[in-house]
């Protein structure tokens, strides 16, 4: 079917990918740590934190609001980063293996408010959970639609729940009241900057669903951007509500470092919280498991076609199954379990370098401008150059306070992991360019098509 006929989605369309694509697993995995850092001050932190990685990723929004970008957020990276920084881009997708190291971590950590002995063997569990993942990821990608559809519904009823039954039993007198239970900023100035950094996982995701279906819809430069403004709107009610529940119902005490179940236990009646905990906690984490290991299988196997990787790792199966890309990331996801790595450390080490290269995206943003003046005057989001250009350095000023934020935060152990994240792969993609397994030339002639199909998409 040709893109002239396939039926085109509008805002809501987007407004509910965006919502469905951001709200997830990350809250249910990091709200309890972010509360350890500041308090009940997580209510304005998590309202705040969407629009504050919104600009993170000001690159997604600022350059879907100028060009026609078939590829998404692929794309976009594409027409912005150095050939050295495309490989470092490229294996970031075998980095999110410390995603799966906290998806499996989190996932033990709910089974086991369901199953106590589950907490005595948590590493062994944890194993086996990432193991199991990775096996169901041979299997292909329909698994990953038939549960989501089903998951979804279950997480929207649970954080209902959660929401409905849990306001009437937060003391409002109480909880705003800075000096009761010494919650309220807890930490200070510090703890809320660290809490917003650990909540970057969760509230992340506003921008990547809505810029990968442009091809799909109606009016982009215009639909994209507002679709993605409303949707941190919505996502920010959401988490406020959720946030408020979670910190104002227990004292600070009980409720710091634990996931939402602690919360839950204390609101709901048994059968209630254990639907809470397995259709909301359990099953958004399953959910967002077999998303991603499905969302970065195409990668890594391009990856490695294109050579950054060794020839080896170009084996597939006969459906394209990338075997040792897969094996790698495995490799990668488990050592981190077996180490004793915490779940909020396990995802600093995604987010460190993802912070990182959006440093660099953002600020890249700069040159649209002078470089595309006429894409850039029928640009949908009017506003001056000066202040585009202030929004591109305050992006890659937010992404930057992120990543220095989560590696000051680390064990001494954790940061020299993370530090090994960050320049390994450079390390990797540099010898790769120079050894002539990757060719500068082919990355740049890529780079030029990707820039000519979304010039000529806006003609």
């Amino acid at each position: 079917m040709s893109k002239a006929n396939v039926k085109k989605i509008g805002l809501w369309n987007i407004v509910g990918l965006g919502v469905g694509g951001a709200v997830g697993s990350g809250i249910f995995v990091t709200l309890g740590s972010a509360i350890e850092k500041t308090g009940r001050s997580i209510l304005p932190i998590t309202v705040i934190c969407v629009f504050y990685m919104l600009l993170a990723y000001w690159y997604n929004l600022g350059m879907s609001g100028i060009f026609v970008i078939d590829g998404g957020d692929y794309s976009m990276k594409g027409m912005l980063l150095p050939p050295i920084l495309t490989g470092y881009g490229g294996w970031t997708n075998v980095i999110w293996a410390f995603g799966f190291t906290g998806y499996s971590l989190a996932l033990t950590s709910y089974l086991g408010n369901l199953f106590p002995v589950v907490a005595d063997h948590s590493k062994l569990v944890s194993s086996i959970v990432l193991t199991l993942f990775f096996l169901l990821s041979m299997k292909g990608n329909r698994i990953v639609t038939l549960f989501q559809n089903v998951a979804t519904a279950l997480l929207v009823v649970a954080l209902v729940l959660f929401v409905v039954i849990g306001i009437p039993n937060v003391n409002a007198a109480d909880f705003f009241n800075a000096a009761h239970d010494g919650g309220f900023f807890h930490g200070g100035f510090g703890g809320m900057i660290s809490a917003i950094a650990i909540m970057g996982w969760a509230c992340q995701g506003t921008t990547m669903g809505p810029v990968g279906v442009v091809p799909i819809t109606k009016n982009p430069k215009r639909t994209i951007p507002m679709g993605i403004l409303v949707t941190c709107v919505v996502v920010s009610v959401v988490y406020g509500l959720m946030s408020y529940v979670a910190s104002g119902v227990l004292p600070y005490e009980q409720i710091a470092g634990q996931n939402l179940s602690v919360t839950a236990a204390a609101i709901m009646p048994q059968g209630l919280f254990a639907f809470f905990v397995i259709g909301g906690g359990i099953c958004a984490i399953i959910s967002s498991f077999l998303a991603v290991l499905a969302m970065i299988r195409e990668p890594l196997s391009h990856m490695a076609d294109d050579g950054w990787f060794p020839a080896v790792f170009r084996t597939k199966s006969k459906d394209g199954y990338p075997y040792f890309c897969f094996l790698l990331t495995y490799i990668v996801a488990l050592v981190p379990i077996l180490t004793g790595m915490s779940v909020g450390n396990a995802i600093s080490m995604l987010m460190i370098p993802t912070m990182l290269i959006n440093v660099y995206l953002n600020a890249a943003c700069m040159i649209i401008p002078k470089k595309y003046p006429e894409q850039f005057a029928k640009r949908s989001i009017k506003m001056p150059v000066w202040l585009f250009n202030a929004c591109s350095i305050l992006g890659g000023f937010c992404a930057a306070v992120v990543a220095i934020t989560l590696f000051k935060d680390l064990t001494v152990q954790d940061a020299i992991v993370a530090a090994g994240v960050i320049i390994i792969p450079l390390i990797f993609s540099a010898i790769a360019l120079k050894t002539g397994s990757v060719s500068a030339k082919d990355l740049d002639a890529k780079r030029q098509e990707i820039i000519d199909a979304a010039l000529e998409a806006d003609k």
